[in-house]
């Protein structure tokens, strides 16, 4: 079979439509009352994801399109342009601050996310890096180092911003692709050893980082408070029980449950749709990595492995710490449900990096599909 006789992965595909215009129903369905209160309009936020969602749909095609090999030749200019934005965003007057996250560039409403970028442009960067130190990896200094020093410094800057979510799925994107790349298992424990004193630090740096820890344990300690979120996106979680009350039928989007069409939208899935709406949700995430993990394992070429393992471990990543907040079972960072959570910059570049992905499994080693 030749290159152009092939298809990419439908499955891939498939998974990322479905979670999209699920999404769209979702962030309708959690915002409708918000929208109406804040803009008179409750279909406000929902136009919005359609627009984006549009967007990122043709960019994920014409990706799909677009040969991954090329993109070696930028990796490095990309990088350097997610890294000047990463400063740019941080000088005074010019960066947008947002829920106290110096994290946006724009005008009026239309904003973006330096941090979304640069996630993707690691990837890119790190995949080109990787791909040609393969006989270096199980050498600390010269194989381990480098790319763990370039991934240190983009987090340090999405950190000023601050922005722990970001921070969080960078670097562990990165460790996904150390071990991918075939970094030793001692050198990847060390690095959590020491990321666990540096996140020592942070917390201790700043209070309201240890107010975030201390809800995550108790929040009912300050219900009304730093516990509040936590509390309420409980809350939904369990009024779901197992069919939940039924779509659009939620009770904590009627502003008990602040911007329940982002970062907490998880709550409201569970809620409406309850247990089996919420595995069935995380079922298809699962699919999708499964997919993009076969994609990796049948590339032509180390690049194209790696590439495909750093964006399907970034997906993975962000559901881990999405679900993981909006259950509780980590400290809340602000991290958004892939295809799923209302948002310009994290719906775009996501679903071009599934273009990206899909690119590789059309050009990986033929089988039966």
């Amino acid at each position: 079979m030749t290159r152009a006789q092939k298809n990419f992965d439908y499955g891939i595909l498939l998974m990322t439509f479905v979670l999209l215009c699920f999404g769209v129903v979702m962030v309708h369905s959690a915002s409708s009352v918000l929208s109406l209160r804040r803009y008179a309009d409750s279909f406000y936020f929902l136009k919005r994801q359609i627009l984006w969602a549009s967007v990122g749909v043709i960019l994920m095609m014409i990706l799909s399109n677009y040969d991954y090999h090329k993109w070696r030749k930028w990796a490095p200019r990309l990088a350097v342009v997610a890294f000047v934005l990463l400063v740019v965003v941080l000088l005074p007057g010019v960066g947008r601050n947002v829920n106290g996250s110096k994290a946006w560039l724009g005008i009026g409403s239309f904003g973006v996310q330096p941090s979304e970028f640069a996630k993707l442009a690691m990837i890119l960067f790190l995949a080109h890096l990787l791909a040609d130190s393969k006989d270096r990896m199980g050498s600390f200094w010269k194989g381990f180092v480098p790319p763990l020093f370039l991934s240190l410094v983009c987090v340090g800057l999405v950190m000023l911003e601050p922005d722990l979510g970001q921070s969080v799925v960078i670097m562990g994107t990165t460790v996904i692709l150390l071990f991918a790349a075939g970094a030793r298992v001692s050198h990847i424990g060390s690095l959590g050893g020491a990321g666990l004193l540096a996140f020592g630090g942070l917390v201790a740096a700043a209070p309201y980082r240890m107010d975030r820890i201390t809800s995550f344990l108790n929040p009912w300690k300050d219900p009304l408070g730093t516990g509040y979120q936590i509390i309420q996106s409980l809350y939904a979680v369990g009024s779901g029980g197992l069919l939940g009350l039924g779509l659009g039928q939620s009770r904590q989007k009627y502003l008990y449950l602040p911007e329940p069409q982002t970062d907490f939208i998880y709550s409201i899935i569970s809620e409406e749709l309850g247990l089996l709406g919420a595995a069935s949700v995380l079922l298809l995430f699962a699919v999708l990595i499964w997919r993009g993990l076969r994609a990796a394992i049948y590339a032509e070429d180390e690049f194209g492995a790696l590439l495909a393992v750093g964006i399907t471990g970034m997906i993975g990543v962000q559901v881990l710490i999405n679900v993981g907040v909006v259950t509780g079972s980590i400290p809340a960072t602000g991290v958004t449900l892939p295809f799923i959570s209302y948002g310009g910059s994290s719906m775009t570049l996501m679903l071009a990096a599934v273009g990206i992905l899909l690119n590789i499994s059309k050009q990986g080693a033929p089988t039966v599909r």
